[in-house]
């Protein structure tokens, strides 16, 4: 089961999913990768995206909000988190933005502590 988590930077994605699921950080670190838009290749999307649904919590941060980038490799590097971040999203059973440290839920179950 993947949890995929995302929102603005500096949202409080990482502390809120933290505290839902009752993980320390030790524990959080463990079943987390956070900041995958960052590794977003254009040419290898499906692979990045199977290899990160084998992690139990998946966090991007949202980057189409904004100015739109003047150099065009600023713009392919945009597309590509934002079109692996919409393949996460479909492959995760749940998915979780976050926005001013309030979570909302896009799709599935809210997962808790127990689970």
């Amino acid at each position: 089961m993947m949890i995929f988590v995302t929102g603005p930077q500096f949202a409080g994605k990482r502390a809120c999913i933290r505290q839902l699921l009752g993980l320390s950080e030790e524990a959080f670190a463990a079943c987390a990768v956070w900041d995958v838009q960052e590794m977003a290749d254009p040419d290898r999307l499906d692979e990045i995206a199977d290899s990160l649904c084998t992690k139990k919590i998946v966090i991007a941060t949202e980057m189409g909000c904004g100015v739109i980038p003047l150099d065009a490799s600023e713009r392919l590097r945009r597309e590509a988190a934002g079109a692996l971040a919409c393949l996460l999203a479909q492959r995760a059973d749940t998915v979780i933005r976050v926005c001013c440290s309030i979570p909302q839920l896009l799709k599935g179950e809210w997962p808790c502590a127990s689970c």
